[in-house]
Formats: C-alpha cells, structure tokens, sequence
C-alpha cells in the first residue's frame, strides 16, 4: 500500500528522491482517470470509457479486465501503449487535498523512490527552499487536477443532454470472451439527434471533442484482448522456466507536459 506524506522542510530536506526506471508500479491499475487537454492523444493508443466517479462522469483510460490488474505494463516494467496517461507520469507524487481544502504535494515514502543517499534528486535546495525539479512536478500535478475538473465539467454536460449510457464489453482472450461492467460510452445515435440549440451548448462547453475522442477510441478495444493473450504468454513461458524475475533497465521517465 502506497504511503503518502507531504513533502516539508521539516520531513524531506536532506533527502532525496528518485524517478522510475520502469512502470511496474502501475501494474495496479485497470482503469486511470484522464484529464480533458490528454484526451485526443489518449484517444489515438488507449480505449476510453466513461466511469462514475463523485456523482458525475469521468473520463478513463480502459487499461484491463480485471481489478487491479494493468495489461499495459509488461514483466519487465515496460508500458506497451503508444500514450501514458498524465495521473502516472508523475509517480511518486500526487496532489492531495489537507482538511482545509488546499491542494498540497504528497510523495510516496514506501515507493522506494525517496532515499536518504547521494543519488538522486534533492527535494529542497541549501535555503529549505522547493528545488527546480519539485516546483515543476507541483506546477505539472496543478496543471492535470485542473484539466481533470474541466474534465468532468464537460462529462456533466453530456449527462446533462442524455448522451452518456451503460457500455457493456466484452474482449476476447486466450481464455474466451471478457465481460467489464461498470463503464459507460457516449450513444452516439443520442449524441447525432440532438437538436441543433443542445448541440450548439455541447459545442460551447467544449464538450463535442470530447464525446468523439471517447467514441474515437472504442476501435482500440481489441488491444485489450491482444495485451491478455500476450500476458498469459509471459506467465506460461515463465512457469515453463521458472524464472519470475524482472529486468531493471527499461524504460524513461519524464514528466514532459500534460499532452
């Protein structure tokens, strides 16, 4: 279970962190919310549903068929999609809100990304000032909260307007066909006979790019079976070799921008 604790002189001055080598970390995860500016890059490599999420729609990138379980990481920690999502390009770190309701940096101190050696790097300069590396986290984690709230401002609409219904999939596997519940999809036949007043509403809240990028991206679905077959693979191989361990060179991690 991940331990998050926000980043203070007091607690991590001296200390510093590390960026991940690979993304196994986000082997946990079957689903990860999107922010609306990542949409139409998201749209291009990754299914996107809609999922319910504090009494409204979110948009999400589909990444599994199971809890819990992401086929989008390989054994080895390499990410076998063509866009990451900004909610794990950040990792270890994450915006949470304190009980006053402002927004403040957390880290992951069981992540084993945060160290007390020379590697690394520094969370406060000599000053007991936030070093350039930890503004632009912050600045980056700022920049996809807000975008993740006009995300859902445009979900409303599309809920508002009945365009927005249950989408249940199925994918097929090495194992036979995969039911997912719990997702929704924009009716496209809703969506096409609005009238033109609820259509010019849709198109002011921004909300129309992001019903296509939604319906855009259903053509990815079978990646999701591609991705299962090609994991039972990896789990058949490793029992025949008995080998289940993971190499440590892969990949490159950058925050980069939100898009």
């Amino acid at each position: 279970m991940p331990n998050y604790q926000i980043v203070s002189s007091g607690r991590h001055a001296g200390k510093r962190w590390l960026r991940p080598s690979d993304y196994r970390f986000a082997g946990q995860y079957a689903v990860v919310p999107l922010a609306l500016a990542e949409l139409p890059k998201a749209a291009m490599t990754l299914p996107i549903a809609l999922i319910e999420q504090d009494d409204t729609f979110v948009p999400a990138a589909v990444l599994g068929l199971e809890p819990e379980r992401s086929l989008f990481v390989a054994a080895d920690g390499q990410w076998q999609g063509g866009y990451i999502p900004a909610g794990l390009r950040a990792y270890p770190f994450r915006l949470a809100a304190t009980d006053q309701g402002q927004q403040v940096l957390c880290v992951d101190e069981d992540s084993g990304l945060v160290t007390e050696d020379l590697q690394g790097e520094a969370f406060f300069d000599a000053h007991n000032e936030p070093t350039p590396a930890i503004r632009e986290i912050l600045s980056f984690l700022e920049q996809t909260a807000s975008s993740g709230q006009a995300a859902k401002q445009t979900c409303n609409s599309l809920k508002q307007y009945g365009v927005v219904s249950p989408w249940p999939i199925t994918v097929t596997t090495s194992e036979g066909d995969r039911n997912l519940g719990g997702l929704f999809q924009i009716d496209e036949a809703a969506l096409t006979s609005l009238e033109p007043a609820a259509l010019h509403e849709l198109m002011r809240a921004g909300a129309l790019p992001a019903a296509y990028c939604q319906l855009l991206s259903t053509q990815h679905l079978s990646r999701l079976g591609e991705l299962a077959r090609l994991k039972a693979a990896e789990i058949a191989a490793s029992t025949r070799t008995n080998n289940s361990g993971y190499a440590n060179d892969s990949g490159t991690f950058m925050f980069g921008n939100l898009t």
